[in-house]
C-alpha cells in the first residue's frame, strides 16, 4: 500500500471528520501519516509542496492552485459560519477603522475575507488563533479576528462582535462561506486521490451514524473541552458540503478565489482549481 502523509487541523470538525479514517473503521486508500497542526501551519506545509494530502485554509490556494487541487469532500464551508471581527466594549470608531487586528495566519480564509471587506485598515498581527481573544482583551490589539471555538467563547472574555464576516459574505455574494479544504498535489496518482476523496466522505459518514465513537479523540485535541461548545462547533462546520461541495460550493470557491486573485491582477486558472 502506498504511503501518504495527511495534514488536518485538531479542531473538533476535523477530528470528526477524520476520526473513523485514521482508526481503521473505514477502508484507507493509503497507509496514512497524520500530522495535526494549527491551520496556518498547514497552510505553510502546503505552499512548500510537503503533504500529499491536507486541510487548508481556502484562501492558501490564492498561491497554491499550481501545485494542489481541491478535494470534493472534507471542506468546511456554509453558511452561518463565519469569522468574527471583535473589539473590547467601549471602543471607538476610529480604533475600529484604524486600529491594529489580531489575525490567524496571512494566509486564512478569515484575513482575506477581512480584506475583501475594504474597511479594516490598521496593522495586522499574526498569531494562533487561540491567542487572539486573550490578544484583544488585554489591549494588545484593538481588534480581532475569531476562528474555530473562538466564535462560541469571546463573550466570556468581554468581548464584543464588530463584524460576522460570514454575514458580510452572505449579504454580498448570496453564497455559501468556504472556509478550508483538503487538498491533494498535483502529482498524486488521481486514482489514489479520487479514493482519498470517497474514503473522507466514507468517514464522515461513519462519525455521522456513530458520534459516540469519535468523542475521546476530539476530546483529546480539542482547545475548548466543553462539551456544549465541540458539538455546537461540529454542528457549524460539518455540513451537507462537507461530504460533497457539489455545485453550489464550487461556484462559492471559485468566486471567492477570483474576487481574491482579481485583487492581484491575476486571471481564473485554466487547470481550475478541483481534482475533478
Amino acid at each position: 500500500m502506498a504511503a501518504c502523509r495527511l495534514g488536518l487541523s485538531p479542531c473538533p470538525n476535523d477530528t470528526f471528520i477524520f476520526h473513523a479514517l485514521l482508526h481503521g473503521l473505514v477502508p484507507a486508500p493509503c497507509s496514512i501519516t497524520p500530522h495535526l497542526a494549527d491551520v496556518e501551519e498547514l497552510n505553510g506545509l502546503v505552499a512548500r509542496g510537503i503533504p500529499e494530502f491536507s486541510k487548508i485554509s481556502i484562501g492558501e490556494l490564492v498561491r497554491s492552485h499550481k501545485r494542489y487541487a481541491l478535494l470534493a469532500s472534507g471542506a468546511a464551508l456554509g453558511f452561518g459560519c463565519g469569522p468574527l471581527l471583535v473589539a473590547r466594549k467601549g471602543t471607538d470608531d476610529s480604533s475600529l477603522r484604524h486600529g491594529s487586528i489580531a489575525i490567524p495566519g496571512a494566509m486564512t480564509t478569515a484575513n482575506l475575507l477581512l480584506t475583501l471587506t475594504g474597511e479594516f485598515l490598521g496593522e495586522r498581527r499574526e498569531m494562533l488563533f487561540s491567542k487572539v481573544i486573550d490578544a484583544v482583551a488585554e489591549g494588545q490589539t484593538e481588534l480581532g479576528v475569531i476562528i474555530h471555538e473562538g466564535r462560541f467563547t469571546y463573550e466570556q472574555k468581554g468581548l464584543v462582535k464588530v463584524l460576522d464576516l460570514g454575514e458580510w459574505w452572505e449579504g454580498q455574494y448570496h453564497l455559501p462561506l468556504p472556509l478550508g479544504g483538503i487538498v491533494v498535489r498535483r502529482d498524486v496518482d488521481r486514482l489514489l486521490a479520487g479514493r482519498m476523496e470517497e474514503a473522507i466522505a466514507e468517514s464522515l459518514r461513519y462519525a455521522r451514524a456513530k458520534p459516540e465513537q469519535s468523542r475521546d479523540y476530539i476530546r483529546a485535541h480539542a482547545q475548548e473541552l466543553s462539551d456544549a461548545v465541540i458539538a455546537a462547533h461540529i454542528k457549524t462546520f460539518v455540513t451537507d458540503f462537507s461530504l460533497d461541495l457539489g455545485k453550489e460550493g464550487r461556484q462559492a470557491i471559485t468566486h471567492l478565489l477570483g474576487k481574491a486573485l482579481q485583487r492581484l491582477g491575476q486571471d481564473l486558472p485554466s487547470e481550475g482549481f478541483f481534482l475533478r
